[in-house]
């Protein structure tokens, strides 16, 4: 008897298990299939096929079919879910639906098919046009143009001559169709392929990574030509006959990559991301399973494509938190790209100009191998940084968002038909509205936290719901209509610098302005074509980003990032600028960075403005050292959501007593514990308290083990639970 091992594909956590059913020869590892369940028949995935099992035979139901006949999980994604149901502690229907188009399990997009037509080889033209009324004009003219041997596309025929010729010449056998599927392609900015000798240290680096399958950290300044390094390691890896995995952390990053490796590799390449339509992502994906695509680009779910024989897996910017979800289900696309690694024995190159403290700490102890390249291509130097005191230039009669310096530098841009990017780390015209007679703040109802400023759309937005409301005209609490704006947002620096400088473009590059498909193309694309230009951005516009005639950038508020209640707040500085800084002076054209700040002898802008990363890591891992925070110990917390906050509020009184008794018999592994409502205490109307502890690296895995067990023996009652390992957002 063949017994196949199926998951089925429901939203029950209590049922998340293997159910075995009896199945046919044709059923195989990897399908979906239909299933009886219950009273209804559903999907499922097919995990393993075994010749016995320990059912009743009576009572075992059979498949009912294959949803579709090719396999669409691969054993190693299999595998892969094994492990991050164990590490990450994921229900297994929950890891199977990253591996496959969220449209495809809901049928929602299938392949689209076009339709030809050619002349049956076998038909008399001139006697069959004999047989047709004269003032058939359609079906004559198109009869005309019919060359034998060619085929047409149906539905261009039928624009152009009528739908009624077109298929009368069909029902008369004259023209025969044919369909063919019909590959629905992601646009991106055509580009000629560029060849240039590889300097010293990117040949040394192409070759250390090339001699081994170990992890690499490459650690590159900006514009020291890692991009080209990615692409003579996959070129290789491709002549060899392997594959590989490109992760970037933007989908904005992906136009300008895309652009890059199809000029490179063409249409082996293809492309993952949230940005495609569901039709492209859904083709894109068929294409890498087929094994048309030899390299898959993409952001952090691109780690799940179903590519086969991996040669090489990059991750570039692995700084960015964006590779760690932080919805359900929660993983970290780092761990699942080092196990395909170790599943398919190949290199993994974690890549940044500003590795995380963790990495380099890593790299250091020798868990990574470590590949610098500590100089630019072209042999210029990093972008000058100067740091400007605005509390001076208030002293000085300047109330204005951009200093003296930077409006200098700004002049000097136009006049000298350059571009110039500025940095603004918050979206909107003003991150909040206050009456400053009583203090009042607006918050939305749903979440606690402050609504958003958005002037162009007169509404005040929740960032974190959607939720739009009203401007205030009077304070609600006093009644007061002295209602003032807070700190500044990009639309805010928009509407000034098109106040200064109306001749010039000024394209604004954030959350807003990037909802529509191809949005983020277009404005990349008229920025590199307008000269003078400004691009005023969040953090998507800091790193990637390659212009040769950006000679200024600006950090209009470069604190807004360093006093967050977060333990990395001063590391997220540092990247964040040294990567935008980064994005001045790549051409021939110096580059001047002006940044701006309330306090500037913090110890964190010294750094930066020496671009000195080794000096800054030595000491934020002195500062770590001394208080116990990663990469010395690890961070758990233990998240409760629901609707009522007495009943949230009980269920982390309950679990904190239990991961209490635990840290009592472990005493020499805890470093901290402590149970409190979470920062923002309210997300679309669901309470939100937290359990955080601080475990010593040594014993942590033993430590994480207990309190899943801890989490699987308590019943959760009307009470979402998360636990999540290193988290990066402790709000």
């Amino acid at each position: 008897m063949r017994i196949a091992e199926v998951i089925v594909d429901i939203s029950t956590s209590s049922i998340d298990k293997i159910f075995d059913y009896e199945c046919d020869e044709n059923i195989k590892v990897g399908q979906r299939v239909f299933v009886p369940f219950g009273k209804q028949t559903i999907q499922g995935f097919v995990i393993n096929i075994k010749d016995n099992t320990t059912c009743d035979l009576n009572k075992l139901k059979k498949v009912t079919s294959s949803v579709e006949d090719e396999v669409v999980i691969l054993p190693e994604l299999i595998d892969l879910m094994r492990d991050m149901q164990k590490r990450f502690h994921l229900r297994m229907v929950d890891i199977l639906r990253l591996f496959i188009p969220s449209e495809m399990r809901t049928s929602k997009v299938k392949p689209l098919f076009e339709t030809f037509v050619c002349l049956d080889d076998k038909i008399d033209i001139e006697e069959y046009t004999k047989t047709i009324r004269k003032n058939a004009k359609n079906q004559l003219e198109l009869l005309g143009i019919l060359n034998a041997g060619q085929r047409y596309s149906k539905t261009t025929l039928c624009e152009k001559y009528s739908r009624s010729a077109v298929q009368k010449l069909v029902q008369d056998n004259v023209l025969i169709e044919s369909e063919e599927e019909k590959k629905r392609a992601p646009s991106y900015v055509q580009t000629k392929k560029v060849t240039f000798e590889h300097t010293p240290l990117q040949k040394r680096a192409i070759d250390t990574i090339l001699a081994d399958n170990d992890t690499y950290l490459l650690f590159g300044v900006t514009g020291s030509g890692k991009t080209e390094v990615y692409m003579s390691v996959i070129e290789e890896k491709i002549r060899q006959g392997k594959t590989a995995i490109m992760l970037v952390p933007e989908i904005s990053l992906t136009p300008q990559v895309l652009a890059n490796f199809k000029a490179r590799f063409g249409e082996e390449v293809a492309i993952l991301h949230s940005g495609l339509s569901v039709g492209e992502r859904f083709d894109e994906w068929r294409r890498i399973l087929c094994g048309d695509a030899k390299i898959v680009v993409g952001a952090r779910s691109a780690i799940f494509a179903p590519i086969k024989n991996v040669g090489v897996i990059i991750v570039d910017e692995e700084h960015e938190t964006s590779y760690i979800s932080e919805s359900n289900p929660r993983y970290n696309a780092i761990d699942v790209a080092k196990f395909r690694k170790n599943y398919n024995n190949c290199p993994l190159v974690l890549a940044s100009a500003t590795p995380s403290i963790a990495s380099y700490n890593k790299a250091l102890l020798g868990e990574y191998k470590l590949v610098e390249l500590p100089e630019r291509v072209n042999g210029k130097p990093m972008p000058k940084i100067q740091i400007v005191d605005m509390l001076s230039e208030i002293r000085n009669g300047n109330t204005t968002m951009f200093s003296r310096v930077l409006r200098d530098e700004l002049e000097k841009c136009v006049n000298d038909k350059k571009q110039a990017m500025l940095f603004v780390n918050r979206r909107g015209y003003s991150s909040f509205l206050r009456c400053t007679d009583c203090g009042y703040v607006a918050k939305c109802s749903d979440c606690d936290v402050t609504l958003v400023y958005h002037k162009e759309e007169q509404k005040l937005k929740c960032h974190y719901c959607g939720k739009r409301y009203r401007i205030l005209t009077k304070c609600p609490e006093c009644g007061s209509t002295a209602i003032r704006e807070g700190a500044v947002g990009t639309e805010q620096v928009v509407s000034m610098l098109k106040e200064l400088y109306p001749n010039v473009t000024i394209l604004r590059m954030d959350n807003d302005t990037t909802r529509t498909k191809n949005a983020y193309q277009e404005i990349l694309t008229k920025f590199g074509q307008t000269k003078p230009a400004f691009l005023v951005g969040t953090q998507m516009i800091a790193k990637g980003h390659d212009f040769a005639d950006v000679t200024v950038v600006g950090i209009v508020d470069a604190d807004q990032s360093l006093y967050h209640s977060d333990f990395r707040s001063t590391e997220k500085t540092f990247e964040l600028i040294t990567q935008m800084s980064g994005r001045a002076g790549r051409a021939e054209s110096e580059g001047k960075v002006i940044l701006q700040t309330y306090v500037p002898r913090h110890y964190a802008y010294r750094y930066i403005a020496n671009y000195d990363y080794k000096s800054f890591f030595e000491k934020e891992l002195n500062i770590r050292k001394a208080t116990n925070f990663p990469p010395f110990t690890k961070i758990i917390r233990l998240l409760f959501t629901g609707d009522s906050e007495e009943i949230v509020r009980e269920n982390t009184k309950l679990y904190y007593s239990k991961v209490k008794e635990l840290m009592n018999n472990n005493l020499q592994d805890f470093v901290y514990l402590d149970a409190m409502k979470s920062p923002i205490s309210k997300i679309k109307k669901k309470v939100r308290y937290q359990i955080l502890m601080r475990i010593k690296e040594k014993n942590c895995d033993n430590i994480v083990e207990k309190i899943y067990e801890i989490c699987d023996n308590i019943e959760q009652n009307k009470v979402s639970l998360f636990v999540e390992i290193d988290p990066q957002n402790l709000s």
